[in-house]
């Protein structure tokens, strides 16, 4: 069994910071891809950022330049440094990792909402 345990949301204003964490445990065998996702309200969940285990990064177009993914493979831990955050970043944001364990498979965190908002 495989839990990803997320923390570091909360109540923010605009331009202010966020350090979000993402802890993977259980039987992990090797974990391929970290990331995070977000879905506001009414919305698509959509890709906020992702780093491959050899430390290549994807970043959707909206948080480029603002956020910051990283990852500790020894924790088996991904980060995400969000800067200058705006109302439009308020969301839940979820935790995902493709783990390795016999098969590959892929598996969510269950949220942590972070609110921009004066």
């Amino acid at each position: 069994q495989v839990q990803l345990v997320e923390s570091g949301g909360g109540l923010v204003q605009p331009g202010g910071s966020l350090r979000l964490s993402c802890a993977a445990s259980g039987s992990i065998g090797s974990i391929l891809v970290m990331g995070w996702y977000r879905q506001a309200p009414g919305k698509q969940r959509d890709l906020v950022a992702r780093i491959t285990s050899d430390g290549s990064t994807n970043y959707g177009d909206s948080v480029k330049g603002r956020f910051t993914i990283s990852r500790d493979n020894g924790k088996n831990t991904v980060y995400l440094q969000m800067n200058s955050l705006k109302p439009e970043d308020t969301a839940v944001y979820y935790c995902n990792a493709n783990i390795f364990n016999v098969i590959f498979r892929n598996y969510w965190g269950q949220g942590t909402q972070v609110t921009v908002s004066s």
